[in-house]
Formats: structure tokens, sequence, C-alpha cells
């Protein structure tokens, strides 16, 4: 098994470096899940994808789908398992995608990456990818799904004016502060904050 939504493996592994950094493992993993899918779906279907892992699958689907973090049209929920749902926007239907373990068996190299049972400096990078490729998608499991989808329309938001910070942030009711400023989300500090917690 060697082409990955038409393109050749090699193609692959270089479009996955470019926007990955690295030829991953998972990523290559990732790649074989979504050639599946698109084997498996109707091929007059519009969909949007969830990823159940925040590692290597969401960016297979931004490299070899339309669907990115950034127009909406990809989410994650971090489950935690190496799986991808692909579904009708429309409708819900769809089919879930995940690295079926018990399959794993008859590829000991993917095994032990993957559950690391071997230490990764240990591990035999070469022999691991000789083996996705080998493995291509039948380490994959595929099952039909509904996802849920909320039939009302989404209620635009409008933007107000923090209190605190003076940027624009989607208003909610009773709130005059930015999610930062009223210390719900916390995840950088400026320069004057960090003068302020060293003096």
């Amino acid at each position: 098994m060697s082409d990955i939504c038409g393109k050749k493996y090699e193609e692959y592994i270089k479009m996955v470096t470019d926007f990955h950094g690295t030829a991953a493992p998972g990523l290559l993993i990732g790649g074989y899940m979504v050639d599946l899918a698109y084997k498996q779906l109707p091929k007059d279907g519009f969909y949007d994808v969830v990823c159940e892992s925040v590692k290597c699958l969401p960016d297979a689907v931004q490299i070899l789908t339309p669907c990115s973090i950034g127009n909406g049209w990809l989410k994650i929920e971090k489950i935690g398992r190496f799986a991808m749902t692909f579904f009708n926007k429309y409708n819900g239907d769809g089919i879930r995608l995940y690295l079926d373990t018990d399959k794993l068996k008859e590829y000991p190299e993917i095994h032990e990456w993957f559950f690391r049972t071997k230490p990764k400096h240990d591990q035999d990078s070469d022999a691991l990818m000789r083996s996705i490729r080998e493995a291509g998608s039948r380490i994959v499991s595929v099952q039909k799904v509904k996802v849920n989808i909320r039939q009302e329309k989404k209620k635009n938001t409008t933007n107000a004016i923090c209190s605190v910070c003076g940027e624009s942030y989607p208003f909610k009711e009773g709130s005059d502060k930015c999610k930062v400023c009223s210390g719900e989300i916390r995840y950088y500090i400026t320069e004057d904050q960090k003068d302020e917690h060293e003096a």
C-alpha cells in the first residue's frame, strides 16, 4: 500500500515534513485513515471531521482535506483516542475510523511504538516506517456513526470592548471583561505583569 489520497508515498512524506516539521509515524497512519475514509464515503458528500486526539491526526486531515481548524470544518475532541470521524455536515451521517489495537499484533514495530513498550531511542524508526507503509489502512477499523448536529442556527455573538485591556471580545451577558482579564483563561503574562511578579 503506497498511495495516500492519490499522492505517492514519497510525495505525502514530503507534504507531512513541510507541514508538520517531521515525518511522524502518527501522521503517516493518519494519512492512511483519511485515504480509507474517502474510499468508504459517497463521493458527492460535503464532510466535516472530528479528531479525537490533538496529536498528528489533525495535521493529516489538514494536509489531505479542505477541513481545517481555521475554517471550522475540523474539530478536535480531546478524548485521547487515535480516531477520527468524517460526517455529512447536513445530516450527521458518517464513519468513525480508529487504530484497531487488535490488528497491531501482526505489526510488532507499530505495536511497540504505539504502546511505548520500548524507549523511543531503542526503536528502529526505519523498520517502523516500513511496517506502517506495509500495513497501510489494514490496521484501521471503521464503524458507521451518526453525529449529533445542532439543528438550530448558531446565534451571532456581538463583540464588546473589555473594560480592563480595551480589546474586543465576544460579549456574553453579565460580563464586562474578556476571558483573560476575568481570570477564566490565563496562558501568558505581559512584561508589566512579569515585572510585578518579580518585584
